[in-house]
């Protein structure tokens, strides 16, 4: 979402109210702009108890997210009377062209994967971390749920509106 320039990005980590996503869209159409509202498949509304899912359950039995942006457009149109449309970005729309970075650290992953199973390092896999290539069992890298840390997103929201 920041780096498309987002009026409002929604994550499931920071939950706000339909009022609120309203106003920062108002807020920016008034000053000319095409706002635009990036939406996590996670996010909730504030009062709502789960994320929306419409779209069964995956192979843990967990349910499958997605569909909330089809619940907000239309609501975002009908309360600010400003045009709005629901896209869902799929695996390809979201990858676009390798730059050099994406390149040389593809490379630099594969040689470290190619060394893990020369050694017998099962159970691992290779990350970056800063910028080393580093192992990490896979139990460190499954034990907890990753979460947009509170302090990232109030950089972006700096930007809001």
């Amino acid at each position: 979402g920041m780096a498309a320039g987002a009026h409002v990005i929604c994550i499931p980590e920071v939950p706000m109210s339909i009022e609120e996503i309203c106003d920062l869209v108002t807020r920016a159409s008034d000053r000319g702009r095409a706002p635009l509202v990036v939406v996590s498949e996670g996010f909730k509304l504030k009062g709502m108890d789960q994320a929306f899912s419409d779209k069964g359950l995956d192979a843990f039995n967990r349910p499958r997210l997605g569909g909330i942006s089809e619940i907000l457009a239309p609501e975002i149109e009908k309360r600010t009377g400003i045009e709005t449309r629901s896209t869902v970005l799929g695996h390809i729309q979201r990858g676009g062209s390798p730059s050099a970075f994406d390149r040389v650290l593809a490379t630099r992953l594969g040689l470290h994967t190619a060394d893990a199973v020369v050694d017998g390092a099962w159970g691992q896999m290779v990350a970056l971390r800063g910028t080393d290539i580093v192992r990490v069992p896979f139990a460190e890298a499954l034990g907890e749920l990753n979460t947009v840390p509170l302090q990232r997103y109030e950089e972006a929201a700096a930007l809001f509106g």
